[in-house]
């Protein structure tokens, strides 16, 4: 396991927090209320285990294949059904969902290999991340993969706590799938807009990860 490099700030800050505390704990509380001063101690040291953690990624055997669609993110299957896309397809697509929560990975994946056609940002609102309208209201960067049989697009999207979207792919650059995407901080969710005919390998509520579970085979 590493440490992703979206974290080195926040790791960093949260550590001198974590000793300022301690050592303000240790000099003024610790001889006369020890069993607070070893609270505090038990808190901050949750709390930055937990960042820690948030931004680990995960030694894995990536999945790839041309005939797969892989997961962008770990987390849950929140939506499977059919929408009309108004940004970029302009027609039916399925639409497949991840719920990340804070326990998460947070690093995504490219579901395919292929030519980025298009990256776009927008600027939105900080719905809870399951609300069915942080697709298309929420702060989000959406990305479309062109690969041999087509189009995929796939939304990094915003939730009441992510508050800051990375998205490391640029127009006419090639990637390969289950190669890094970008990353999201702090509870989110990801999209995948695909064709209506695809064959969903998932189920709602199952639990997947990314750049290994197949999420769709073409």
């Amino acid at each position: 396991m590493t440490i992703h490099k979206e974290g080195y700030k926040s790791i960093l800050i949260t550590a001198i927090i974590f000793a300022v505390i301690n050592l303000l704990s240790f000099y003024f509380i610790s001889f006369s209320l020890p069993w607070l001063s070893w609270l505090i101690f038990l808190i901050t040291l949750g709390l930055l285990l937990f960042i820690i953690s948030f931004f680990r990624v995960p030694n894995r055997q990536l999945t790839k294949g041309d005939q797969l669609i892989v997961c962008p993110a770990d987390g849950k299957v929140v939506v499977i059904e059919e929408i009309i896309d108004e940004e970029y397809f302009k027609d039916k697509r399925l639409q497949v969902s991840i719920f990340m929560s804070p326990a998460n990975v947070h690093q995504n994946r490219n579901p395919v290999g292929g030519e980025v056609v298009y990256s776009q940002y927008h600027k939105g609102k900080y719905l809870v991340a399951w609300n069915p309208k942080s697709s298309t209201e929420n702060e989000r960067h959406s990305v479309v993969i062109r690969y041999p049989k087509g189009e995929i697009l796939v939304k990094q999207i915003a939730g009441a706590l992510a508050k800051r979207i990375v998205n490391y792919l640029t127009v006419g650059q090639k990637v390969e799938q289950s190669a890094e995407m970008g990353f999201i901080k702090f509870g989110s969710r990801v999209d995948v807009l695909l064709p209506v005919d695809t064959k969903v390998n998932v189920q709602l509520n199952e639990t997947v990860k990314g750049g290994v579970t197949v999420l769709a085979t073409l």
